[in-house]
């Protein structure tokens, strides 16, 4: 009976690490502003790994800095933030 248990007890830790891991989402976008024209990259976290639900997120966050959204180039994981960290600059999880 205590093997049953700390197997199911075990399982279900291994389930929320899962499930923890499963929500670190995050987009890299275009965004643009006018008058004058400013572009920007950026990389923000989602709540979303879809991109079609990421795109609306991205584009509602923006919009309150006066942010356009051009376009959500991709969605990935924590793994690929390193690699965007550095041309996302200032835009980097701002918002």
């Amino acid at each position: 009976m205590k093997q049953i248990l700390s197997s199911l007890v075990l399982l279900a830790l291994i389930s929320l690490g899962t499930a923890a891991a499963a929500e670190d989402c995050y987009a890299d976008y275009k965004a643009k502003k006018d008058n004058p024209l400013r572009l920007h990259y950026g990389v923000m976290q989602v709540s979303s790994c879809g991109k079609g639900q990421a795109n609306q997120e991205v584009a509602q966050r923006l919009k309150g800095s006066g942010w356009t959204l051009l376009n959500v180039i991709s969605v990935f994981g924590s793994e690929g933030l390193d690699k965007r960290k550095a041309n996302a600059g200032q835009f980097y999880l701002r918002y």
